[in-house]
């Protein structure tokens, strides 16, 4: 498993306590302006921090853990002990608080992480674009005046400012992606089943994976391999066989991702790449088959808080939910029907490549008074191209490609499920080469 503890990089001759670490976090998190930091945290609780780095720093044990030190951001829609898991909605802030942690949590903090405040996110994470009623809407790292992305907004944020080394995320539909993209960072979705989803507030249980957002895939990975319990694989190709994606995952692309995605394949086709452009015929219809599934899931989990939601909550979200009020008997099955159809039409195909590249989100960051007055069409747009990968029930990273751009662009590097080493080895690799 690979070490990426802070708190052992200095080669023996500088020495680091993981309380320096959390002060470093804690004054970071002091120079926002209250008013923005208050849009990132739905908490922030500096002595609740020191607390558990000093407990680290007099752990031998997990001083040796391989994320030792790391400063960890956890999305509010998972379990903490004695926190209240809020989901980013007013109607859970006086629920009880959860008892143990989640899972995913749980393997962070025996790997050595420290919790480093509970982020910001759409309610119920039912929204790719951030914005939240109740908590505020985070601006973009690069211009406040532009969405984060969503669900994982204030995550995104938490590691761009310097808050955080790593935030947790979870992704339904693309809620690690779409911020990481947006404010220049590294994330991953794993396969859906990588990561185990006890003690995270539930979207759809048949989408929803849990992943990190990062500066780099290098600290994904060693992130990834503690929340997956796996151990990094070697890669046996040298040149990679890659299928640029075409058809839906490339229409309506602005000015400046057009030409990130250019330069992108260009850079690895003059590295030795194997580039073959193709279609995912697959992909016809996914949008309501997501629609469907999810929403129907949704409700499913939300159906005794509707009520309150008509009064207290995103009168977006709950329409997305409601939606499935509107379903006929028959159409949750024949959209599984169709999905599993096409995962195994996309299994078929990917056996020719070892990964499929495509642009992350079809446009820089809209602006949020943007998003505010057409928010169904722009929160479709920021989910369509992250989504489809859900929809095949794949695994994905993204990593930036903007080559410092005022705005920030991420290139998606997808593969079919259960290979998520594929992914993150080739992830890095291209990674570096974009930055180059």
């Amino acid at each position: 498993m690979t070490d990426i503890s802070p708190l052992r990089n200095n080669a023996g001759h500088i020495a680091f306590r993981a309380e320096d670490r959390a002060r470093r976090s804690i004054d970071t998190a002091m120079s926002v302006e209250p008013d923005v930091l208050r849009t990132i945290f739905t908490r922030f609780d500096a002595g609740r921090i020191m607390a558990e780095a000093k407990a680290l720093d007099a752990d031998a044990g997990c001083q040796a853990g391989p994320l030792a030190g790391l400063m960890v951001s956890i999305k509010d829609l998972f379990d903490e002990m004695g926190q209240v898991t809020s989901a980013g909605s007013a109607i859970l802030k006086d629920a009880e608080p959860a008892s143990r942690d989640a899972e995913a949590v749980d393997r962070l903090r025996a790997a050595g992480a420290i919790g480093c405040g509970r982020t910001t996110m759409s309610e119920f994470a039912y929204s790719g674009v951030g914005l939240n009623p109740h908590f505020g809407n985070p601006g973009n790292v690069f211009d406040p005046a532009r969405i984060s992305g969503g669900s994982t907004s204030g995550g995104a944020l938490s590691v761009a400012l310097g808050i955080a080394d790593v935030a947790l995320g979870s992704d339904t539909g693309g809620s690690v992606r779409i911020p990481a993209a947006l404010n220049g960072l590294c994330g991953f979705k794993p396969s859906q089943s990588a990561v185990p989803l006890d003690g995270a507030f539930p979207l759809s249980q048949s989408y929803d994976s849990i992943g990190p957002l990062a500066r780099t895939i290098a600290q994904c990975s060693a992130v990834h391999a503690v929340l997956s319990a796996s151990a990094q694989s070697p890669q046996s190709r040298e040149n990679l066989r890659v299928g640029v994606a075409g058809g839906v995952l490339t229409e309506g692309l602005d000015t400046q991702v057009a030409a990130d995605v250019q330069r992108a394949i260009e850079i690895l086709a003059a590295a030795g790449f194997a580039l073959t452009d193709i279609d995912l015929p697959m992909l016809e219809g996914f949008g309501n088959v997501n629609r469907v599934i999810v929403a129907s899931e949704a409700h499913r989990v939300h159906a005794g808080r509707l009520a309150r939601m008509e009064t207290e909550g995103d009168p977006h979200v709950l329409r997305r939910i409601r939606a499935a009020e509107g379903f006929a008997p028959h159409d949750e099955s024949d959209a599984r029907a169709q999905r599993a159809s096409a995962i195994a039409a996309f299994s078929a195909q990917a056996e020719k490549y070892d990964v499929f590249i495509a642009p992350t989100l079809p446009t820089v960051a809209p602006l949020i008074a943007d998003v505010e007055t057409d928010f169904d069409r722009l929160n479709g747009l920021m989910l369509r191209n992250p989504s489809a990968i859900n929809f095949l029930d794949g695994c994905a990273a993204t990593v930036p490609m903007h080559a410092g751009q005022p705005l920030a662009t991420g290139l998606m590097i997808f593969a079919p499920g259960g290979n998520d080493w594929t992914v993150l080895g080739f992830a890095e690799r291209i990674e570096a080469l974009l930055a180059s």
